[in-house]
């Protein structure tokens, strides 16, 4: 299953989530995170690359705007906030039958992840342990 996590500029949430996800080792899926106004070849940001180095999670990392072909790749897209699926949507609306906030899909309610964009190491942990949880959640409805 080709998984597609989506934010705002692919800084911080989605590579955390992908990265989450990969350290999962599960054979059968591939992740991908890009965000729906990200500039194409930046870095993740500080507190991100902090957090995953602690988790001994961190991996290499280019910024990357949602594009057309990444959308038919996925399989399942999953985005930080209600707000992302929307404009995803407005953008895309054939993607509707595969695409969710992390947390409707985890939870099966509405809700955004905060956002640890600019805030202190230990809001990018808190995001991080928030992240953790929603895709644990979503592994075992795989499982």
């Amino acid at each position: 299953m080709n998984i597609y996590f989506i934010c705002t500029g692919n800084t911080c949430r989605s590579p955390m989530a992908a990265a989450i996800l990969a350290t999962k080792k599960m054979d059968d899926i591939t992740v991908k995170s890009a965000g729906i106004f990200a500039l194409p070849g930046g870095v993740m940001s500080t507190g991100t690359t902090q957090v995953l180095q602690e988790q001994d999670m961190w991996m290499p990392h280019e910024t990357s705007t949602v594009t057309e072909e990444n959308l038919a790749w996925a399989d399942l897209i999953l985005t930080m906030t209600v707000s992302h699926k929307n404009g995803l949507l407005q953008a895309y609306p054939h993607v509707a039958d595969k695409t969710f906030s992390l947390k409707e899909y985890a939870l099966d309610r509405d809700g955004d992840v905060s956002d640890p964009y600019g805030g202190s190491t230990a809001v990018y942990r808190k995001t991080f342990d928030e992240l953790s949880q929603l895709i644990e959640l979503a592994v075992q409805k795989w499982r």
